[in-house]
């Protein structure tokens, strides 16, 4: 599987001693999405790259599973709302949505000298994340 492995877009900021981390799971319906997902996600890691509170950012990309998953870590919920309301992702998003076959999204705190977070636990958050929401 393609990795985009974690950066560190900025350094949290003065007195900033925890993080937001949002972690999802994206499967698309057909493996025709696969490239436009992928050319897409490409531009929204661009994105991130310059995101005010982005603290780290990380991509797995399963082509033949249909499914790519995220992982970000933020300085305050404000700012992960105002990166996915700005341009590209905005856009993207909403380009996106007939492709997709379901999603997950996932958000935690931790402090900011747990960064960066672990595959392993990402993955095992949103797998329990599906499993309440298929309970509910």
């Amino acid at each position: 599987m393609p990795t985009l492995r974690w950066i560190t877009p900025n350094k949290p900021g003065p007195g900033v001693t925890t993080a937001l981390v949002m972690a999802s799971r994206l499967e698309v319906r057909s493996l025709k999405d696969v490239p436009k997902f992928f050319l897409r996600s490409l531009a929204a890691w661009k994105q991130v790259r310059t995101a005010p509170g982005a603290l780290g950012a990380s991509l797995i990309a399963d082509p033949l599973g249909r499914t790519f998953w995220t992982l970000s870590a933020w300085e305050t919920r404000e700012q992960l709302y105002a990166y996915a309301k700005a341009e590209p992702h905005h856009t993207i998003v909403k380009g996106l949505r007939s492709t997709m076959r379901q999603s997950v999204f996932t958000f935690w705190e931790v402090p900011v000298g747990e960064l960066p977070i672990t595959w392993t636990d990402a993955k095992r958050r949103i797998a329990e994340q599906q499993a309440a929401e298929a309970r509910s």
